[in-house]
């Protein structure tokens, strides 16, 4: 794990409500495939696409996750905001993915989807493991090394 390499920025987040980010992100996909609902995909896309694309400073789901660590009065610890919008940016093709699969009527594929990307929340939310940096490190950067 040392061996990582993240994108890099001069800007900074909350790691906490990152993770409480990645928490809302399993939710939402979990209750939409519940609920049967095309509605909560596209909020979910929505949401990633806010944070990965935009110079918003929150999304619905980081307001309430700014929110919930506010309210609970948890530490702050600012990390790198880079591998962040870098994992958002994936986040937002996967529901994209997610959602088209799943219109098509190809729920299966949808739901194989889906599970990697709250595997990857998951791993954000327990134990703080980055998965977008792993990918950055091997599947983006070789491209760009000179």
């Amino acid at each position: 794990m040392k061996n990582l390499v993240c994108p890099i920025s001069d800007q900074r987040v909350n790691e906490q409500v990152t993770r409480f980010n990645a928490m809302f992100a399993i939710l939402t996909l979990t209750l939409a495939f519940v609920l049967n609902s095309t509605v909560l995909f596209v909020f979910l896309m929505a949401d990633f696409f806010i944070r990965a694309f935009t110079e918003l400073k929150f999304s619905p789901i980081s307001f309430v996750s700014h929110y919930l660590s506010n309210a609970l009065s948890l530490p702050v610890k600012l990390i790198d905001k880079a591998p962040k919008i870098f994992a958002a940016r994936l986040g937002f093709i996967m529901t994209t993915l997610i959602a088209g699969l799943y219109l098509f009527d190809l729920e299966i594929s949808s739901i194989v989807v889906a599970s990697i990307l709250i595997l990857f929340a998951s791993l954000e939310f327990l134990f703080a493991i980055c998965v977008g940096c792993m990918i950055y490190t091997y599947l983006i950067l070789p491209f760009y090394k000179k």
